[in-house]
């Protein structure tokens, strides 16, 4: 299975007329079968939307090719002010969310800051986290926009690696019965993000 997944790999970067790095391909290797053991996730795990929603009918889901040029690195850049803001979810709702601070992400057109955000769940768990909108959200990307999870690290200059590749869709949408969170006009990354998951539908 593995030297298959290898052969599958190495045509699909072949037929792409792009050349890697060992390190690159290994890499890019460990993302795809992420989203392998993710698919298998999210048609057979009890907990996973699809068989939460009996009327949410599991298909592979879609992703841009992995490419490497979508990763970067930052430290993160605290807010000493740490904003309490509102948001909604596509149910309506407001949500209080801290504006925790903002990593940056250097590619092309110059620098671009992307907003980090601490929230609570219902059950008390606080967790961190990226979500955006780009020129891609509502064409090729899902309508209400692409998260990336957050880990924080206790020292203050850590660098994190932040990778677009991993950017997914919240459960809404797959299936009505979940509310996400909407990304703000601030979150707006002003550049074609083609990399992690694509529509669902």
């Amino acid at each position: 299975m593995k030297n298959f997944f290898r052969f599958v790999l190495c045509f699909l970067l072949l037929s792409c007329g792009k050349t890697y790095s060992p390190e690159q391909e290994a890499y890019i290797s460990t993302v795809t079968q992420a989203r392998i053991e993710k698919d298998f996730w999210m048609e057979n795990d009890p907990t996973s939307p699809f068989k939460k929603d009996s009327t949410a009918h599991f298909s592979p889901l879609k992703y841009y090719d992995v490419d490497p040029g979508f990763v970067f690195k930052s430290v993160l850049f605290e807010h000493e002010q740490k904003d309490t803001v509102i948001i909604f979810g596509t149910k309506g709702e407001e949500r209080k969310v801290v504006k925790y601070g903002y990593v940056l992400w250097e590619r092309g057109s110059g620098t671009k800051s992307i907003h980090v955000y601490k929230g609570t769940s219902r059950t008390g768990y606080e967790y961190y986290s990226i979500w955006f909108t780009d020129k891609t959200t509502g064409k090729e990307t899902y309508h209400v926009g692409r998260y990336i999870d957050f880990e924080l690290n206790p020292d203050k200059n850590f660098i994190y690696t932040i990778d677009f590749n991993g950017a997914y869709n919240p459960y809404c949408a797959y299936s009505a019965q979940y509310s996400c969170a909407i990304p703000s006009k601030d979150d707006h990354i002003d550049a074609a993000i083609e990399a992690g998951e694509k529509n669902f539908h």
